[in-house]
């Protein structure tokens, strides 16, 4: 689908003859439709692994923690999502046979998901494929998405999933 004019910028046109400038629909918007290039992008590498980026999210989380093991409430709270994603999620990891679930040895009640090998070896190969790929971002230079990191971090922080980093204030340095 390649257009002979940008979209969004038609569409921001369109917005200030009706409503005003308004630089946040625009860049919203571009936002939204970088996501949905990504995700194609990134599921489209990771799918002769069998997996989807919420998938191989998961597997990575696993795979950084001690034990190979998280608590699924951990995992919905660490990836941000809802706790019904997070038992999707696991169900279709388990039925490839890449995590299984375990009791919680300190909650009775509660499941563990844990990587399997052959998850640990999906995740490694996966990953390889990722980074051969820049994740879909190789159009930027390494300076380029350390200030897009920073960019969302702000707004990250702005809507509460993490406090920001203590500034400090001019009187104090």
């Amino acid at each position: 689908m390649n257009l002979p004019f940008d979209p969004i910028e038609r569409a921001h046109d369109n917005w200030t003859r009706k409503w005003g400038a308004s630089p946040a629909m625009a860049a919203v918007t571009s936002l939204m439709r970088a996501q949905q290039i990504l995700i194609g992008e990134l599921d489209g590498a990771l799918k002769p692994f069998g997996l989807t980026f919420a998938r191989y999210e998961a597997l990575v989380l696993l795979s950084f923690s001690a034990s190979g093991s998280l608590p699924l409430g951990k995992i919905g709270e660490r990836l941000m999502v809802h706790p019904t994603s997070v038992t999707n999620t696991i169900d279709r990891l388990e039925n490839q046979g890449l995590v299984s679930r375990l009791p919680n040895p300190s909650d009775g009640r509660g499941v563990l998901a844990e990587v399997t090998d052959a998850g640990r070896e999906v995740t490694e190969e996966a990953t390889q494929a990722l980074l051969g790929m820049d994740f879909g971002l190789g159009c930027y230079s390494d300076d380029e998405l350390w200030d897009l990191h920073q960019v969302f971090t702000r707004l990250r922080v702005d809507f509460g999933d993490f406090p920001g980093p203590v500034v400090e204030a001019a009187e104090d340095r």
